[in-house]
Parts: structure tokens; sequence; C-alpha cells
């Protein structure tokens, strides 16, 4: 193929690549594989200048808006950053910074980890967030403020003297843990994993309601912003310290290095620090220190002159596929998981890897005995990449999808519109085990001593085998057991006891009902009030509750409506399992019935603390001084609220005596 007619099939093939990944957040390749495609796209049009035009990969940034969302225009270009993949080119960047100078120049750099997650712009005036949106394409990106609210770490407020506009950029990001448990969530409801960390976080931030983003485990680090002539640093350095006084998130690894020696050395302590750390990093970033500097090396059609990005190896290996076990869930979703040939992957032996369900693994041709590409993706789920077909001897098999449950052999479906095969018998053992695992985990009741192992031992000792089981545990039961003690059971028992008047809410979120999480049961618990009431409710009532669909009305009918989940539900009551709504626990708590609001700077809460407190305590926030209001917490420089709220007779506290009130 001659270069011109490759470089068009280039431009097809990454703009259909970056769909997938900006846009669907679904990687269909690796991020080595699309870096390598980029790097000969880049070389073709090296060559030949002319023929680049303004649609090619190169020329752009990220992906297109979403239509879903609202648009925001950047007031300044977001860009990408070129590549750099070892010291080499990190020599290389640093000569073509020297001839474009053209002078004798000495040259600083600050180099920060280079993160796996969403670039976001936060808009802050006189020091308050009112506009958060994506990348995008660099110049028009997604309104996610009301997302990017829920995210702990971004400050709503910035410190005392912050510039009357500050635009700041940075990254969310899910940490490594976080992404287990959220795959691991997704993998029980018979949902599609997400790959990385970076699709994760974009999933999360394009949810269209923001308590869905509330309840994923998301981060942010502030790496700049988009002038910064406007906060009077002249340096990368200085800047990054002045907006971790204002209180924004400054990576703590972030470090300045004189010269580019101490740039390649760092690089490579980062590369060894990366498996160590708490979340996901690709590489590390590189920018010239000086502003004044980066001002006169300027930008390009898609990245500033003045920095890039050295990335890390891919961490992948080959391995064979020994044979393909079929697990089932929670919700009855059978999931194929591959069992490979142990191999090293990047410092971590895998033995095992998801191929999440039919659908994918026809789409990659994959067969038992084949040669496979492996990926750590996001350095902690192992993913196949593909099968390497040019290593096949002829003797592989098929990967046959069973027709039967693995476990209690009842004939599985597979219902349309789906990509999941299930299991429908409710008495499936494995559905029971995965069902009463859940109830009792950290997304469930939480019940202290009860982890996955412990239940795993009690449902095969038959001493729980549903739901009820588990509080009808006794002392006698537990002590004699291997690994257990009078200590161990006297905690466990606690724990139960401790769970038997859980939130409505929470109750329901731990039945694990299908298509009925943590937000959907919040929205049931505020609607119904009681568990009587959700009981007896029709689907055309259900359907009435704002944000529930007609799978999930459906799904909470038939639920309720089964013979043996009704059953479940006396055994819960003759156990003393009593869940208690809002309204129930409001009556009970400090604030019950208050309205609050908070002006003014507080100097022991954030303000995210302090309306968390006042939730907790049974109370609501006011949006403004209004009719509902009755208590006005004031801090300094409170503004024009305080004589509003006296002006309507409304209570005035001070921040020490609204946290003395909750003392008392």
């Amino acid at each position: 193929m001659d270069s011109r007619k490759r470089l068009e099939a280039l431009r097809l093939l990454l703009a259909q690549h970056s769909h997938y990944y900006y846009d669907l957040d679904d990687p269909q390749i690796s991020d080595g594989e699309y870096d390598r495609l980029f790097q000969e796209l880049l070389q073709i049009e090296g060559a030949h200048p002319d023929w680049i035009t303004p649609d090619s990969p190169s020329q752009r940034v990220g992906g297109a808006p979403l239509d879903k969302f609202n648009q925001v225009e950047h007031r300044l270009p977001m860009l990408s950053l070129e590549n750099a993949f070892d010291e080499k080119d990190l020599y290389a960047f640093e000569e073509r910074l020297l001839r474009f100078l053209l002078q004798d120049t000495t040259l600083s750099y600050m180099t920060e980890p280079k993160l796996d997650g969403l670039a976001v712009e936060l808009v802050y005036e006189q020091g308050l967030l009112v506009q958060g949106s994506t990348r995008g394409d660099g110049k028009l990106g997604e309104d996610i403020t009301a997302q990017l609210r829920t995210v702990s770490s971004i400050p709503l407020r910035l410190r005392k003297n912050a510039p009357t506009r500050l635009e700041v950029r940075g990254e969310v990001f899910m940490d490594r843990s976080g992404l287990d448990e959220l795959n691991r969530q997704r993998a029980e409801s018979g949902e599609a994993l997400f790959a990385n960390p970076r699709n994760a976080a974009a999933g999360s931030l394009r949810q269209l309601d923001p308590r869905v983003t509330a309840q994923r485990p998301l981060r942010f680090f502030v790496y700049g912003v988009s002038e910064p002539s406007g906060t009077g640093c002249h340096q990368q350095q200085t800047l990054l310290q002045f907006l971790a006084d204002l209180g924004l998130p400054v990576n703590s690894l972030i470090a300045f290095c004189p010269d580019m020696a101490s740039v390649v050395r760092r690089f490579s302590e980062l590369s060894a620090l990366r498996h160590d750390l708490a979340y996901e990093i690709d590489g590390m970033v590189v920018k010239v220190n000086d502003f004044s500097l980066q001002t006169r090396l300027g930008e390009k059609a898609r990245a500033p002159r003045w920095a890039i990005a050295c990335k890390f190896p891919a961490i992948q290996a080959t391995t064979r596929i020994l044979a393909v076990d079929f697990q089932v869930g929670r919700t009855g979703a059978v999931t194929p998981v591959a069992i490979l040939e142990p191999v090293d992957v990047g410092g971590v032996m895998v033995s095992r890897a998801t191929l999440h369900n039919g659908d994918e693994i026809r789409r990659k041709d994959l067969r038992i005995d084949d040669t496979v590409l492996i990926q750590r993706a996001g350095d902690v789920i192992p993913e196949i990449v593909k099968a390497v077909v040019e290593k096949r001897k002829g003797s592989e098999e098929a990967i046959v999808i069973p027709v039967h449950c693995p476990v209690c052999s009842h004939p599985l479906v597979k219902p349309e519109g789906e990509a999941v095969t299930r299991c429908v018998n409710p008495h499936c053992s494995a559905q029971r085990l995965r069902s009463l695992v859940h109830f009792c985990s950290k997304a469930g009741l939480d019940i202290d001593g009860l982890g996955k192992k412990s239940v795993e031992q009690l449902f095969g000792l038959h001493l729980i085998q549903d739901l009820p089981d588990i509080f009808q545990l006794q002392k006698d039961d537990l002590i004699h057991l291997e690994g257990w003690g009078e200590k161990s059971a006297e905690k466990v028992l606690l724990g139960i006891n401790g769970a038997k008047t859980p939130p409505l809410s929470r109750f329901l979120a731990a039945l694990g009902i299908r298509y009925i999480g943590e937000v959907t049961a919040g929205l049931l618990e505020e609607t119904f009030h009681s568990l009587q009431n959700l009981l007896m409710a029709t689907e055309e009532e259900l359907l009435e509750v704002e944000g529930l669909g007609e799978q999930a009305a459906k799904s909470i009918v038939d639920y309720f409506s089964d013979s043996d989940v009704r059953k479940m539900f006396v055994k819960f009551q003759e156990a003393g399992v009593m869940p208690e709504a809002a309204k129930q626990r409001e009556e009970k708590l400090l604030l019950s019935g208050e309205v609050l609001l908070f002006t003014g700077s507080l100097k022991k809460l954030s303000r995210t603390e302090a309306k968390k407190l006042v939730k907790d305590n049974g109370g609501q926030i006011a949006s403004g001084v209004t009719k509902k209001l009755t208590c006005l917490v004031v801090g300094d420089k409170p503004g024009s609220k305080v004589k509003k709220a006296r002006e309507k007779g409304k209570k005035i506290l001070t921040e020490d005596q609204f946290l003395q009130l909750l003392e008392g």
C-alpha cells in the first residue's frame, strides 16, 4: 500500500478507535496499539506536511462532546500532549526546544505523574466553583458541573485570596481498589466491566444522574490553569504550590528537575514506583518550568511545544488459554473466565482473565489452547487483548457456551438485547451464595465479621442457606468452627444484631434485586417510606418514581410477587428484622425537622463536611433564605444572607455553636 492510501486508512482506523475510546468509553484495542498507529500517522504526515488536513486525528484532541450534555466552549483550548517512550525521545524533545529558541538557554523542568483518568476544566469565580466540563474535542466539552460537584476532592470553594476568575485544569481518576470493587459489583449484576481506570472515571462522570456519580470512588488532582499570567506565578513549580494553597489537591509525586538528565532519572523512579501506588499512572508528563519560555515556544495544532508525555511500556505478555470456567453471579449472569498458563505481567502472576460473555469470545475469535496477548488493563484487571492467530497449530478447540447452568443444571437463557447468558433458577446454590456474600458486604448491610470467606464457610456447612438464616445464628453454631473462637463469634453476633434495623434504602440495595442499586433504593425509600408500602406497589405506581425505568419497575414487582420471596420476608419478620424509613430514623436524630443553610467561610469544616453532618443528623439543606429555612450557620464574611435571615426571624448560629449543637 502506498503512503497516501496508508495515511487515509490510518485516519479512518484512528477515528474509529477514538470514537470507541472517548465517546463510548469502550476501547477495542490497547493503548499501546493505538499509540503505534498514531505514531505511524505522524511519521507519514511529517514526511508529507502538505497532506495534513483539518480532519486528521493529529489535528484533534479527545472526542466530540456527547449530545446528551450541554456543550461548554473552553475560553482557551485544552490541548493534548505529544508522546515520548524512552530516554532517546526525551533528549530529542529537548533538542527541539533548543532549536526553536535559537539561542543558548538553560532549561529546567517540572515532572508530574501521568494519570489514567479524564481531563476536566473547573471554573471558579470569586472562589466558588461555577462550572465543570470535560476536555471534549479541546474547544467544546460537556457540561458536567453537577457530576463534578460530587467528587469530594474537588473543593466547591477555594481558600481566600483566589483570583476573581480561575480556570483550573486537572484529571479525575479512580483508585485501583475503587475500580476493583466497582467491577465486582458490575460483574455480579451482569453489566460490562470497565476496561481500565480511565474508562471507569469517564463512565462515572457521564452519568446523567449526579447521584450515580456520587456513588463512584472518584478523585481529582490539579495540574495547571488555562492562563498562568492571571495567578502572578512565573513557573509551573510555583503555580502548583499556589494551587495547593488555594485548597486544590496537587499530586505529591511532582518533582522539579534542573536538567534533562534529572528528568530521565525521574522517569525511571516513577516507572519503579508505579505498581506500589494506590492509583494507575501510565507515564510521566514533562513541562518546561518557566512560563516565559512556554510562551515563546507556543503550540502546534493539537499540542504545546513545551510539554511532552513520556509513556511507560505497555504491560503485556503472551500465554495460553488452558481451559474456560463458567462462573454464576448473584443475578444469575454466567461469566466465562479463561484459565491461563501462569505468566508474569508487570510483576504480577496472572492465571485467570475474564472473557465477559459469548459475544466477546466470538468477536475476538478465542479458542482453548490459543496463544493470546494479555494485558493488565489499567494495571488491575487481566484482559485478553487478542489471539495470536499466527501461532495456531490446528489443534485449538472452540469455546462452547453452556446451555445449562454449570452449578444447578437449569437451562440457561439469553434475554433479547442482552449480551449475558443467565441462569434463571432462583434456587441455584451459586446465586444464593453470591446473594449472601453481597448482603453481608459493604455494598449490603456491612455486617462486621461476615466477610466472603466466613459466608462461604457457613454456607458450605449449611448453617445459612438464605438471607434470614443469618439472623438465626447462635453462639454455639460458631464457636466450635475452624478459625472461630468466642471473641470472633461475639463480634459477628453483635454485627448481626446491629443490622436488624437498617435504613430501608440500604436493606433494599442489600437484597440484590436486579436493576436496584443504592441510588434507586434511595428513590424508593423517599417515595414509599416503608417496606410494606413498597411490597404493595404496582408497576404503574413504581413508574411514577422519577428516575425509575420500566426494567427496574418490572423487576421490583416480579421480585416481591415471588412466593419464595414472600416466605423470606415472613422469616425476616420472625427474626426481628425491621428496616427503618428515613422519617423513622430522623425522629431519633438531633436535627430532625431542621432546614439549615451555610454562608461565609467556615474555619473548622469544609462546606461538604458541614452539609454531610446536617444530613447524617436528620436535617435538610436549604438552597437559600426561604420560608422553610429554620437556621442559618454563619462563617467569616457571610454576605447578604444574614440580613435576610434576621428580617425573616430565622435562627442564626456561628460555626462553633453549630458544632456544640451536634455534640448535645
